[in-house]
């Protein structure tokens, strides 16, 4: 295993983007901020017809090759709330998983403190499969030296399909203030 790196951090966060359920129909509102102390996602949840709010970054080209590494960092200001962090990942079946609707994610979802900064490590090992928030039973691989994109979600639903208990509707003001490899 080699030394940390850093990915993101402070005001290096360009290109990053919103990505929230009106794309499928729902109403909630927020947006990516860069700002000196990290990515803020600033807006308000509202659960029906969808109940998400994301942060993504932009498409690498070539692909991001962490496969040096061995597990995620961020380092996040998170209200209590849990959320799922999500890598997508070039496939070796010539682009077929981007046909799937909502594409192919590899998910992990973690709770963060009430106040304060957390620090969670996401090892490559946990990540799972997962399409619109559904578990993928089909044996994927997951590919860190082919990661496409990162994404940060609060979301009604946790990992495998399952609901966040700790999803909460309404104002959220987060903090991303680093994501690093390890």
């Amino acid at each position: 295993m080699t030394n940390k790196k850093v990915l993101f951090q402070n005001k290096e966060f360009d290109g990053w983007q919103t990505l929230n359920d009106t794309v499928m129909g729902g109403s909630s509102s927020a947006y990516c901020e860069n700002t000196n102390s990290g990515l803020l996602l600033k807006g308000n949840i509202i659960e029906k017809a969808g109940g998400f709010v994301s942060c993504r970054s932009p498409i690498y080209k070539p692909s991001l090759n962490i496969n040096k590494y061995q597990s995620f960092e961020l380092k996040l200001e998170g209200q209590g709330r849990t959320f799922k962090f999500a890598v997508a990942c070039e496939d070796d079946l010539l682009g077929l998983t981007e046909f799937i609707p909502g594409g192919l994610r590899w998910i992990k979802s973690f709770p963060t403190k009430r106040f304060g900064t957390t620090n969670i490590q996401i090892p490559f090992v946990s990540l799972l499969p997962s399409v619109r928030a559904n578990k993928v039973n089909f044996p994927f691989k997951f590919k860190p030296s082919k990661i496409k994109r990162l994404q940060l979600l609060h979301s009604k639903f946790g990992d495998q399909g399952l609901l966040n208990n700790e999803f909460k509707a309404g104002p959220i003001k987060i903090l991303i203030k680093s994501i690093s490899v390890l």
